[in-house]
């Protein structure tokens, strides 16, 4: 069984969530075979999944009795969730218990609800399916295999040093990768889970925190910003030793400000890298280059190799030169499906991942990304990063931000109005091209995903 978790003593907790309901080790495995005995292996079934006891046992059990999930959000959009269904003709969906349909069979929250599809074919190796990172509205998902799984768990739960004593906070999504990671290695290691739905923002949610005495927390870096607005460095938190960060770049004023408060209280602060393409992680920074490396992802992972590459395929050796950030390891998915067919496919990747980062490796090994294949402009024949102006306008001003644009101008959407001229006067001054090359927006809000990354195309529409 996957993660070894037969092994593990059947009365220990593996999971506690903000309703205080508990699940063992035990009941996990038990409700595995529950499972098998109303679904055929290797059957396609949808989980809509909440941060919630039911989404844990029901995505994990599924796995374990080789059946393959597609974890999604249980608020899918219904128009995408039938755009999937239609694509790829599941023969179940899970869902929390709410809606009417042929009811197979209902426990810890939700129901198993048939669908009268047809079966289709599973490649042997497909353990589960994500939604790509950011997407919205697209059928393209992430085809995993067990193995994944395994190398994964083994990758994090080394260089985070997880045993069977540490409480894990989850508020990441179990249909985001990273959320599912912290799964996957904290049940690796025999752990118990504290998993909430309760937004960051809610007293219940830091009373869960400490009444469970949570040793640590994940975040991408919107949790990270909410915590710097909710004065985080004046709250009483002894238990909570380590802080984690991942699933896209923290601005380098505030990584260094939890980098330097984990150093003088007593705490780890690890930045992580990875894509879901990658199951999660693949690179991290020791805690104790932290401060000195601030901005840096760090070294790959235990058991994972990071190189670069230039444009024509060759690998870059120099230090401080610019590439294309590559992985190789164990945890690289098999690739995507587009359609019910690809779900046959075999491992299109062989461990290697084309990552579209640019990166540089420095004179100590430690590498930075500095964008994006693509997310770069020509403005008067001068080369300029959008991800780069982003972090610019970010460390100058504390705002919101995104860029986008042709080679013509570039677009800055903001969401302060008395720093537009100013963003404006700071791009000029650090490009040294001319002003009539931006254009500053002003809108409400930045549109982002549910795991905080910005949806760039709905700004480019």
């Amino acid at each position: 069984m996957i993660l070894n978790l037969t092994e593990k003593p059947a009365n220990s907790i593996a999971a506690i969530d903000s309703d205080l309901n508990q699940l063992t080790y035990g009941e996990l495995v038990d409700f595995s075979t529950i499972i098998s005995q109303h679904i055929p292996q290797r059957t396609l079934i949808f989980i809509l999944a909440e941060n919630n006891i039911g989404g844990i046992v029901w995505t994990i059990s599924s796995i374990a009795a080789g059946i393959v999930p597609l974890i999604l959000n249980a608020h899918t959009d219904p128009d995408l969730l039938n755009t999937l269904i239609s694509t790829y003709n599941p023969q179940y969906l899970c869902a929390p218990t709410q809606s009417e349909g042929e009811n197979i069979i209902s426990s810890y929250g939700y129901t198993l609800y048939k669908l009268h599809n047809n079966p289709i074919q599973l490649h042997p190796e497909l353990s589960h399916l994500l939604p790509t990172s950011g997407s919205t509205g697209s059928p393209k998902l992430v085809r995993h295999k067990y193995l994944n799984i395994e190398a994964s768990a083994l990758n994090i739960s080394t260089f985070f040093e997880l045993h069977n004593a540490v409480r894990p906070l989850l508020v990441l999504p179990l249909y985001y990768t990273m959320g599912l990671s912290v799964v996957f290695s904290h049940l690796y290691v025999g752990a118990t889970i504290l998993i909430t739905n309760l937004s960051m923002t809610d007293p219940k949610f830091w009373s869960f925190l400490k009444e469970q005495r949570a040793t640590s927390f994940t975040g991408v870096p919107y949790s990270f910003e909410i915590l710097n607005l909710m004065r985080f460095w004046r709250m009483d938190l002894p238990d909570l030793e380590l802080l984690t960060q991942g699933g896209g770049k923290l601005s380098t004023k505030l990584n260094l400000k939890f980098a330097e408060f984990c150093r003088d209280n007593n705490k780890r602060w690890i930045a992580t890298y990875g894509q879901s393409e990658g199951t999660a992680r693949m690179a991290y920074l020791p805690p104790e280059l932290a401060v000195d490396k601030c901005g840096s992802i760090g070294r790959a992972v235990p058991n994972g190799e990071l190189f670069l590459i230039d444009e024509d395929g060759n690998t870059v050796t120099t230090p401080n030169t610019e590439g294309e950030m590559c992985y190789r390891g164990a945890n690289v998915t098999m690739g995507y499906a587009h359609n019910q067919q690809d779900l046959l496919l075999g491992d299109e990747n062989n461990a290697l991942l084309r990552t579209g980062d640019l990166a540089y490796r420095d004179n100590d090994g430690c590498y930075y990304i500095v964008g994006r294949k693509g997310r770069f402009l020509k403005l008067f024949g001068m080369r300029v990063g959008l991800d780069e102006c982003e972090q610019i306008i970010k460390s100058k001003f504390s705002i919101e931000c995104a860029c986008v644009g042709t080679d013509d101008k570039m677009i800055i959407y903001i969401t302060s109005v008395p720093h537009k001229q100013q963003v404006k006067d700071e791009l000029v001054d650090k490009t040294k091209i001319v002003a009539s090359a931006f254009e500053v927006r002003v809108i409400n809000e930045i549109p982002k995903n549910q795991t905080g990354k910005i949806l760039y195309s709905k700004l480019e529409q």
